[in-house]
């Protein structure tokens, strides 16, 4: 049986294997990778529409591998802490939840084979960046069953931009605003599994189990002892301030409903204003869709599709028909979010240097020999050893909480730009710091932040500088002037 009816639309599956549906197989298995939740999800959604089709137990496999590129105590423990919520929100539910975390790189290798063997047909999330995409292509070859890739992503499916790079935000919003009316009818269920009658889930062999034991409750819990257990970097530790999963989430949305929404127009770039949704990690991680953000938002504004804008101007402000703060809001979710996942699914090259915008490559290139007024190690900058206090308070935000205010990492990369030997170093010194460091690092969004403090999404801007050329540039000083930073400075300095 190869066709399916279905309610998730066409444009977000991908078939990643040319393998048919096992008629023989004992049941659907949805490989959780990317949208880490168990509601507004259009690849569980999936998942439970190929089980209801052919009558069979739904399996769900949520693994976390030891081995990818700075695994660390810190982003464990928030994506734990997401797996025990689902666990906890999946009891009673009529799926079989099998949580696995590999101890030492390596060792999980197999276990996806392993299911796939007994399943009808596999179904995982599609993720444009990290290692990801690799990982899904691998196994499209390998599984001799048919295994589909669904989008969730961002409101716009990622195949409507397929092929086109956008060069900046405005280029990117114009087609949105064209594009997106005719998908926002295509919401994922809030509850895929609500009132759903599958068979019995089944018990998983001890061929499956013995090899690979599911994660015990201290471990999802993500306890000091149970981290010390895995081969992970125990040298970055959690922020105890946040905690990951669809109900820390939630909770941090409807916090910034009653607070933040209204005032985010015109407060969001001071850093002493509390206004900031703080969900981009739970977005990062899956915990929470931005199909839900957005319908939050929408409930809240009291809005219609009707109040769209007319024509497609790519301008930031009134084609939504919102509040001020709504579309400011829905400014970052969606266009400069989704305008990230597009280039990197456009661009697998997405993290480097080339793929910078040729007018960005050449001024910075042109300028690459300039004096440098300050030059700093990788040590210093990670240990916020500058001599500049607000650079070095938000990086000690980084090292702290796992984040930087907005406004202030645009600034922090500019500085890191302007203080390395080269643009290449600076750029790879960003990634590193970012990525090691940050809740929401390893994600086209946070990335798109840091290659746009070297010309990605801009335009050129005069007059000419040393060591920045026409790309646009940012001093602290200014950044002092401008900003209301109350206490952030002696909140974060030494």
């Amino acid at each position: 049986m190869e066709t399916l009816r279905s309610r998730v639309p066409d444009s977000r599956v991908l078939r990643a294997n040319r393998a048919g549906v096992n008629g023989e197989g004992e049941f659907v298995l949805y490989w959780m990778i990317a949208a880490r939740r168990t509601e507004w999800n259009f690849a569980l959604q999936r998942a439970v529409e190929w089980a209801r089709e052919l009558g069979r137990p739904l399996v769900i496999l949520e693994a976390l591998r030891a081995g990818y590129r700075w695994a660390s105590d810190r982003l464990h423990t928030f994506v734990l802490q997401g797996m025990a919520d689902n666990a906890r929100r999946l009891e009673g539910r009529p799926v079989s939840y099998f949580p696995y975390v590999e101890p030492r790189h390596g060792e999980g290798k197999g276990l996806l084979e392993t299911l796939a063997r007994q399943a009808c047909v596999v179904v995982t999330d599609r993720y444009p960046a990290t290692y990801l995409p690799r990982m899904a292509a691998a196994a499209g070859r390998r599984l001799a069953v048919r295994l589909e890739e669904v989008d969730n992503c961002g409101l716009l499916p990622l195949s409507v931009t397929a092929g086109r790079a956008f060069p900046t935000a405005f280029a990117f919003r114009r087609v949105l605003q064209q594009e997106l009316p005719g998908h926002l009818e295509e919401m994922p269920l809030p509850d895929p599994l609500e009132g759903v009658d599958l068979p019995q889930p089944p018990t998983l062999p001890e061929e499956i189990t013995g090899r690979w034991p599911a994660a015990e409750p201290a471990l999802l819990e993500a306890s000091s002892t149970a981290l010390a257990g895995l081969e992970i970097d125990h040298s970055v530790p959690p922020f105890p301030g946040s905690r990951g999963g669809t109900t820390a989430g939630r909770e941090l949305l409807a916090r910034f409903l009653r607070s933040g929404l209204a005032r985010y127009a015109e407060h969001r770039n001071h850093p002493a204003e509390t206004v900031t949704s703080g969900l981009a990690p739970y977005l990062r991680f899956g915990h929470v869709s931005s199909a839900e953000v957005f319908t939050v938002i929408v409930r809240e504004e009291g809005w219609r599709r009707e109040d769209l804008g007319e024509k497609a101007s790519g301008r930031r402000a009134g084609w939504w028909g919102m509040s001020p703060g709504a579309e400011g809001f829905l400014d970052q979710l969606v266009t400069w979010r989704e305008l990230g996942y597009s280039f990197a699914a456009v661009r697998p090259d997405w993290e480097e240097f080339e793929s910078l915008p040729p007018w960005a490559r050449n001024t910075l290139d042109a300028h690459a020999a300039d004096p440098r007024p300050h030059r700093y190690t990788l040590q210093q900058f990670a240990a916020a050893a500058t001599h500049d206090p607000l650079w070095n308070a938000a990086q000690r935000q980084l090292l702290c909480e796992g984040t930087i205010h907005n406004y202030l990492r645009m600034v922090w990369g500019k500085k890191i730009l302007e203080w390395s030997e080269s643009p290449a170093q600076a750029l790879e010194w960003m990634l590193e710091l970012n990525n090691r460091y940050a809740l929401d690092g390893r994600d086209p969004n946070s990335t798109s932040g840091i290659t746009w403090c070297m010309g990605r999404f801009d335009r050129p801007w005069g007059p000419e500088r040393p060591i920045f050329g026409t790309v646009r540039y940012m001093s602290s000083e200014n950044t002092m002037r401008k900003l209301r930073l109350g206490n952030y400075l002696e909140r974060f300095g030494e």
